[in-house]
């Protein structure tokens, strides 16, 4: 029987990169580029051969692999796995670029900033401290060769080879014959007497001196330019000095080098240092400090490094949303963020949140999120829109908070491309038709019909017949002056969209009334509609033949590439800037009230005197868009069969109490709420409330306003 020996090398689970080595420090290891043969995840392995005749250099290695696979701190190189066989040892670690490569890349792409450069030394003046005043022991090799940086700019310290204990347990300090390493001894080393009184970190903190030299500097080439701190900032010298001093009794301890560097005006504060100072101990915080941390967190991010951003940040962000109940006021500094995510890293890191999010019933995470979904729109694909946020966002049409309602509105424009048939034609329009008729609240009356406007070409064929003209007549007879610029500007945005027809029977006897409107930018609006349609017709009249080229987008599909051009004549736009309409709000806290006429303004001089026009007011006895006929004695229009208030959309009286019992729009932000109370929702084919307050149903209604 045959027995085979394991190559333990080969059944290592990490593999070395084909990649040529990153680097050969000073020293025994030989740095490669790795993966985890399982995930495909990187790493860093450092690498030593043995090499006959090297004895003593691999007894360096061997104590290097042990010390580094037994501390643990945030600071030092974290060791992930080993191996040790005759011919070579391997020593897995997170993946790390070592210093000196990491900031001559950075210098290319611009250089770091100083507090990127005050947060490393920072961290590497903890590890030493943990290293001499928790562990006693002396590293022996502070110098650029023995920093790493982490994928999240992190500094980390290793170069463990040549570490002894402070209580002289091993014999003292190893020997490293490296000149390139010895340059970095302190002078009193060279004092064999023994009588140079120092402190047992004193070595190690002139070290540290040499390296600060060498990141502001570039390489130290002997020790006497160290009385030259060059580049060194002006608030560190003071401190650089001390720790080159030639008295190694007056080197700060590395916990008071820290403190007096974090003094008011010192190098290492500012904000930068404070994040990270303030996510290392974010577990232990109290609420109240992790929500003001992360309010004033956005302001900061954008002078934050990229990679600090996606790799510490981020995670302590999901992290606080999934566990600390941090609330919305994650959502601000998690978009941010999110801009430099990849689609992938997107998708897997941020939707997951943003729809767990959207079941939320805070009011103040619910409006953040509708303020800023242009953030974040583009990652949702059409399957979790409709069946896992539209029903969600719907429900801000029934909030009593006009603040929810508006950005309800407003968030459609992002929504409706990526809606169903079902949710865009039916759903969204029942709920448009209700806050057009029935809102007490001008300004979202207007935006109702802006967002129509701006949407019709997603709409069925069908749909845009039945509703965008009756939508659109309606607002030219609001009370409130910006929803009758609305309607007009509407008519105008949607022009290919209806019949040569409709544009002569429909649409300019409805742009012709307002022509004496009492509001002069509604006049002015009218007067241009009216001239781009009469001028579509002169066309049509001109030369017949151009009809079908005018009216090929009448009974098309959807046409999404029409919502570009929509966009242009909007009076807001969903891009997180305050609206014209939500300063409105404030100002017109409550609609016109019924039976109101608007103030006519004088005629100007030698016209006529117009009779006094009432505008109605918000029709409170009706849900649906419809054009109300002027002469009632006229006959009705053959047309009207399909229009869009006879048909039957259904109640939202049941939805209404349902979204009652199922959620609790409680909401810790004091919002003013308006309205006295909400009214029966009914919708054509359905019978509805009178000023007199019996039910008759509505085709009984419209034959009696026909009545003479």
């Amino acid at each position: 029987m045959w027995f085979f020996a394991r190559d333990p090398v080969r059944d290592f689970p990490f593999e070395l990169s084909q990649e040529p080595p990153e680097g050969s420090p000073p020293g025994p290891w030989v740095l490669h580029r790795g993966r985890k043969k399982a995930t495909g995840s990187p790493v860093s392995i450092f690498v030593y051969d043995v090499k006959p005749g090297a004895e003593e250099q691999t007894q360096v290695a061997k104590a290097a692999f042990k010390r580094l696979k037994t501390l643990r701190h945030p600071n030092i190189l974290a060791y992930i796995d080993g191996l040790e066989t005759e011919k070579c040892l391997h020593i897995v670690t997170e993946a790390v670029t070592p210093l000196g490569m990491y900031l001559k890349a950075r210098g290319e792409a611009g250089g770091l900033k100083e507090q990127e450069l005050s947060w490393g030394l920072h961290q590497i003046v903890k590890a030493l401290s943990f290293l001499v005043n928790d562990c006693s022991l002396i590293h022996n090799n502070v110098c650029m060769a023995a920093v790493f940086v982490d994928r999240a700019g992190e500094w980390k310290l290793g170069g463990l080879d040549y570490m002894y204990s402070a209580q002289g347990n091993d014999g003292g300090p190893p020997s490293k014959g490296i000149p390139e390493l010895e340059q970095y001894d302190p002078p009193e080393l060279a004092d064999s007497s023994g009588r140079v009184v120092r402190e047992k970190w004193s070595a190690d903190m002139w070290r540290l001196g040499c390296l600060i030299w060498e990141v502001f500097n570039g390489p130290l080439p002997r020790a006497a330019a160290l009385r030259n701190p060059g580049k060194i900032p002006k608030s560190l010298v003071p401190h650089y000095c001390e720790l080159v001093g030639a008295n190694p009794k007056v080197r700060p301890n590395p916990s008071r080098f820290l403190q007096n560097c974090q003094a008011p005006g010192s190098f290492m504060n500012n904000c930068f240092v404070e994040t990270n100072l303030f996510l290392e101990e974010i577990q232990i915080k109290e609420p109240a400090e992790k929500q003001k941390f992360f309010q004033e967190l956005s302001k900061s991010l954008d002078s934050f490094p990229e990679d600090f951003c996606r790799h510490k940040v981020l995670p302590q962000l999901l992290t606080a949303f999934k566990f600390g109940n941090a609330g919305a006021v994650v959502l601000t500094p998690l978009f941010k963020v999110g801009k430099f995510l990849s689609a992938e890293e997107y998708q897997q890191k941020i939707i997951p949140v943003v729809v767990k999010m959207f079941s939320s019933t805070d009011r103040a995470m619910r409006i953040r999120l509708l303020q800023q979904m242009e953030q974040f729109i583009q990652y949702l694909d059409e399957p979790t829109v409709n069946t896992q946020i539209f029903p969600h966002v719907v429900h801000g049409f029934l909030d009593t908070n006009p603040a929810i309602r508006e950005q309800t509105v407003k968030s459609m424009l992002l929504l409706a491309p990526k809606l169903n048939e079902t949710n865009l034609n039916v759903e969204l329009m029942k709920h448009f038709a209700r806050l057009q008729a029935k809102d007490e609240q001008g300004p979202i009356r207007c935006n109702t019909t802006v967002c129509l406007g701006k949407i019709g070409s997603y709409l069925s064929a069908s749909t845009r017949h039945r509703v965008l003209i009756s939508a659109f007549s309606r607002a030219t007879k609001d009370p409130f002056a910006p929803s009758r610029v609305a309607g007009v500007l509407g008519f105008a945005a949607t022009h290919n969209l209806y019949s040569v027809s409709d544009c002569a029977h429909k649409i300019l006897p409805v742009l012709c009334s307002l022509t004496v409107d009492p509001e002069k930018s509604v006049r002015e609006q009218a007067f241009k509609a009216i001239r781009s349609f009469l001028s579509k017709l002169e066309s049509v009249s001109e030369d017949p033949t151009q009809l079908a080229e005018v009216e090929k987008d009448v009974h098309a599909a959807s046409s999404p590439g029409m919502g570009g051009a929509a966009a242009s004549w909007a009076g807001w736009a969903v891009t997180g800037v305050s609206s014209l309409t939500s300063k409105l709000i404030r100002a017109h806290p409550t609609a016109t009230p019924a039976g109101t006429n608007v103030p006519q303004r004088p005629p100007p001089e030698g016209h006529p005197t117009p009779a006094p026009t009432p505008v109605p007011a918000t029709p409170t006895t009706s849900s649906h868009w419809e054009t109300q006929q002027e002469d009632k004695g006229e006959a009705e229009d053959s047309s009207t069969a399909d229009r869009w208030d006879d048909e039957d959309w259904g109640s939202l009286e049941e939805a209404e109490s349902v979204l009652a019992q199922q959620h609790d729009w409680n909401s810790r932000s004091q919002a003013t709420r308006a309205g006295q109370g909400r009214q029966r929702l009914s919708w054509p084919g359905k019978s509805v409330r009178n000023g007199g307050g019996r039910w008759r149903p509505n085709a009984q209604r419209r034959r009696q306003q026909r009545a003479p």
